[in-house]
C-alpha cells in the first residue's frame, strides 16, 4: 500500500514530461477561501515554512505538491540524488536545480508566479509543480488553489471571483481527486464557499474531507464541538480540527515542531474527548490513509484508460506513416494506392463503402437508368407536333402537285425533328458522369489513402492530374454522343425489322387511296369540301377588291377534313413508332459509349497517367515534402504513446494483491 502514492507521482511525472494531462490521476485538492488557513495547514503537514505570505491573493498558481518520504540523513545507504541535506525540494521548471534551504522554495515560487502571472495579483491555471523531500513526511500529493475572493484588488480584473471558482471546479471536477475543503471555526460552515463548491461536484460527500481551522480563535464560551462531531453538517470522509499559527508566531519564527506541541496541548484542555482524532498528524496519517485507499479503489480504471489510450494512440500513429526514406518507392506506393482505390470505388469493392449516399459506380448506375433514363422516357414523340406543322410538311414535300399520296420526305423531315430532341439530355448524361469522376478523386483522397493527406504538394499534383485526364476525355465523350444521334439522323430506316406497325399504316392508306381513285365521285365531294375549308379558314374576298395573294395570312387553326386527319393520323402514327425504336436504341448506346470512352478509359490509363506525370526524379523530392502539422502531430503523438508505456509499465509493477 505505501509505494501507492509514490507510483501515482511517478505517472504524474511521467504524463507532464509531454505537457498533457490525459488521465485523470487520484491526488488531493486543497480549497478554502482567502485567509481561511490553508496554508498554515500545508505548512504544517511538511513540518517547515516554504509557502508565500502576505495579504490579499497570495497563492495565485495552483502549487502541485508531492511529499515524499526519505530515511534521515544518517540512515541513507546512499546519497539520493546527490543531495547531503536532511530535507530538501526541486521545481519540475527548475531541472537538476536541488534547493535545500525552505527560503529559497518560498522566493522560487514567488518569483515563477510573477513570471506567469504577473505582479498584478492576477491568477493564472498553469500550475507550479514542487516535490519536497523530508523523513518528517508522509507520501502525499496535494494540489494548493488561490483562495475565494470576493472584491478584486489592485489590478485585479473584475471577474476575479468567477475565475477563481472556475479553476477550483476544473481541479474538483476531476472524479479521482479528493476535496480537502478548509473553513475557519470561526465563521458559519453554512456560508463556506469550500464546502458550497465542493458540493457542486460531490453532492454524496463521498470523496469530500472537511478540516476546520482556527479553533484558537473562537468566541469566549463558545466552541466547535458539535460541528467536529459532524452534527452541524455531516462530511462523509470526516470532520478534522487543527489549530494555526498566529501571525505572532509567525513573526516570532516560531518553530512548526513547538506549535503542534502548543495544538496538542490546546487540543487535551478544550476537547479531550477529540484529541486523538484532531490536529496536525492527525490530518497527515488520514490524508495519506485516504489517499491511498483511493488510489487503490481508482488504479483498476486507470489501468483500463492507460490500455485504451495506448490503442489509440498507436493508431494515430500508424496514421501518420513513417518518415520518408526511398521517395521513388513511396511516390508508386502512393500512386498505385490511389489508383486501386479509384478504380475500385467505381467498380464498388472499395473498403470505406459510404452509406449515407450513392457513390462511385452505384451513382453512374442511378444517372444511366434513372435520371437519363426517365429523361428519355418523359420525352413525347409527337411533343411541339401541331396538325398544322404536318399539313405544312406534306404540303412542302408535294411542291406545287397536290399530294395523292402522304409523301416519305415529310415523314423524314418530322421525325429528324424529333429525333434531335434525344441529343441534350444525352449530353447532360455524360456531363453528370464526368461529374461524379471528378468526385470520386476527393472521396479517395478524404477516405481510403489518409498516407496522401500526409503530402499536400503530391495530393494536389494528382487531382490536377486526374482532372485533366477527365478533361480530355470530356471532348471525346461529347463527340461520340453527338455522333450517336447524328447517325439516327442521318439514315432514317424505315426497313428496321421493328417498324411493323408502320407498314400496317401504309397498307391501310394505300387501300383508302385506292378507293379514292375508284370512287371518282367520292374524291371530287372531298375536294369541294377541302376547298371549302380552305375558304372558310382564309376567307372570301368582297367583291370588286383587289387581292394581294402573297399577303394573305397562313391560317392559325381550322377545323381539318377527313382527308387531312387521315394524313396526320398516319404520319403521327409512323412518327410514334419511329421514335421509339430511336429513343430506344439511344438509351441503350449512350451508357455504353460513356462507359467505353471515359469510365474504362479512365480506369485503364488512370495509374500509368499518375506514374508518366509526377514519377520524375526533378519532382520526387518536392512533391514528397510532408505538411508541418502532420510531422509535428507524429512527434507528438509518438511522445505520448512512449508516456503511456512507461505509465504502463509503472501501474504493471504494483502487486496484484495491491489492488484489493
Amino acid at each position: 500500500m505505501e509505494t501507492l502514492i509514490p507510483t501515482i507521482n511517478r505517472l504524474q511525472e511521467v504524463f507532464l514530461t509531454v505537457g498533457a494531462e490525459i488521465i485523470q490521476l487520484p491526488q488531493i485538492v486543497v480549497v478554502g477561501s482567502q485567509s481561511s488557513g490553508k496554508s498554515s495547514v500545508l505548512e504544517s503537514l511538511v513540518g517547515r515554512d516554504f509557502l508565500p505570505r502576505g495579504s490579499g491573493i497570495v497563492t495565485r498558481r495552483p502549487l502541485v505538491l508531492q511529499l515524499v518520504n526519505v530515511a534521515p540523513l544518517k540512515e541513507r545507504l546512499k546519497i539520493e540524488n546527490g543531495v547531503k541535506a536532511e530535507e530538501w525540494g526541486t521545481f519540475l521548471h527548475c531541472k537538476n536545480q536541488i534547493f535545500a534551504d525552505f527560503l529559497e522554495i518560498r522566493r522560487e515560487i514567488e518569483a515563477e508566479t510573477e513570471r506567469s502571472s504577473g505582479d498584478n495579483k492576477g491568477i493564472t491555471p498553469e500550475p507550479i509543480y514542487l516535490k519536497i523531500f523530508s523523513p518528517n513526511v508522509l507520501n502525499l500529493t496535494l494540489v494548493d488553489l488561490p483562495g475565494i475572493t470576493k472584491v478584486p484588488v489592485g489590478d485585479q480584473p473584475e471577474d476575479i471571483e468567477a475565475q477563481v471558482q472556475e479553476m477550483i471546479l476544473s481541479f474538483i471536477s476531476n472524479p479521482n481527486s479528493l476535496v480537502l475543503a478548509v473553513s475557519p471555526a470561526n465563521s458559519d460552515l453554512a456560508t463556506s464557499d469550500a464546502l458550497k463548491l465542493a458540493r457542486e461536484v460531490d453532492p454524496d460527500g463521498r470523496r469530500t474531507l472537511l478540516v476546520v481551522s482556527k479553533l484558537d480563535l473562537m468566541d469566549a464560551g463558545t466552541d466547535a464541538l458539535e460541528v467536529l462531531l459532524g452534527r452541524v453538517i455531516p462530511v462523509r470522509l470526516g470532520i478534522i480540527g487543527v489549530v494555526n499559527r498566529s501571525q505572532h508566531d509567525i513573526n516570532t519564527q516560531k518553530s512548526l515542531e513547538d506549535s503542534m506541541k502548543d495544538e496538542q496541548a490546546f487540543l487535551q484542555r478544550h476537547y479531550p474527548s477529540l484529541a486523538s482524532r484532531a490536529g496536525s498528524r492527525y490530518l497527515a496519517k488520514t490524508l495519506s490513509r485516504l489517499l491511498m485507499h483511493h488510489i487503490r479503489d481508482c488504479l483498476p480504471d486507470l489501468k483500463t484508460r492507460v490500455t485504451v489510450l495506448s490503442a489509440q494512440y498507436q493508431a494515430r500513429l500508424n496514421s501518420y506513416g513513417q518518415p520518408v526514406e526511398d521517395h521513388s518507392a513511396t511516390l508508386l506506393q502512393i500512386v498505385t494506392k490511389f489508383a486501386s482505390d479509384y478504380c475500385n470505388t467505381i467498380e464498388g469493392t472499395a473498403r470505406h463503402i459510404q452509406t449515407s449516399e450513392l457513390c462511385g459506380g452505384a451513382r453512374m448506375c442511378y444517372i444511366f437508368h434513372e435520371t437519363f433514363g426517365r429523361t428519355l422516357q418523359s420525352i413525347d414523340p409527337l411533343g411541339g407536333l401541331t396538325d398544322l406543322d404536318i399539313l405544312t410538311a406534306i404540303r412542302n414535300a408535294t411542291g406545287p402537285r397536290p399530294a395523292l399520296f402522304v409523301p416519305e420526305v415529310s415523314f423524314e423531315l418530322l421525325v429528324k425533328r424529333q429525333i434531335k430532341r434525344l441529343e441534350e439530355p444525352s449530353l447532360r448524361c455524360v456531363e453528370l458522369v464526368h461529374e461524379e469522376l471528378q468526385r470520386i478523386i476527393q472521396h479517395c483522397s478524404s477516405f481510403s489513402t489518409q498516407e496522401l493527406l500526409r503530402f499536400p504538394k503530391l495530393h494536389d499534383s494528382i487531382v490536377e492530374v486526374v482532372t485533366g485526364l477527365l478533361r480530355k476525355r470530356l471532348p471525346i465523350t461529347n463527340e461520340m454522343v453527338h455522333n450517336l444521334v447524328a447517325i439516327e439522323l442521318a439514315y432514317i430506316n424505315t426497313k428496321h425489322p421493328d417498324f411493323t406497325d408502320a407498314a400496317q399504316v401504309s397498307a391501310s392508306v394505300n387501300s383508302q387511296q385506292a378507293e379514292a381513285l375508284d370512287g371518282g365521285k367520292r374524291w371530287k365531294n372531298e375536294k369541294v369540301a377541302e376547298e371549302k375549308a380552305y375558304a372558310a379558314g382564309f376567307g372570301s374576298p368582297s367583291k370588286g377588291q383587289a387581292i394581294n395573294l402573297l399577303d394573305t395570312a397562313v391560317p392559325v387553326s381550322r377545323k381539318l377534313s377527313a382527308r387531312e386527319q387521315r394524313d396526320c393520323e398516319v404520319i403521327q402514327r409512323l412518327i410514334k413508332c419511329y421514335f421509339l425504336i430511336v429513343r430506344k436504341s439511344i438509351q441503350d448506346s449512350v451508357p455504353k459509349t460513356v462507359m467505353h470512352f471515359l469510365v474504362n478509359f479512365v480506369k485503364e490509363h488512370l495509374q500509368s497517367e499518375l506514374v508518366g506525370q509526377l514519377y520524375k526524379q526533378a519532382l520526387l523530392q518536392e512533391l514528397l515534402i510532408e505538411s508541418q502539422d502532420t510531422a509535428q502531430q507524429r512527434i507528438e503523438v509518438a511522445q505520448m504513446l512512449e508516456a503511456l508505456k512507461k505509465a504502463n509499465n509503472i501501474i504493471c509493477e504494483i502487486r496484484e494483491t495491491h489492488l484489493w
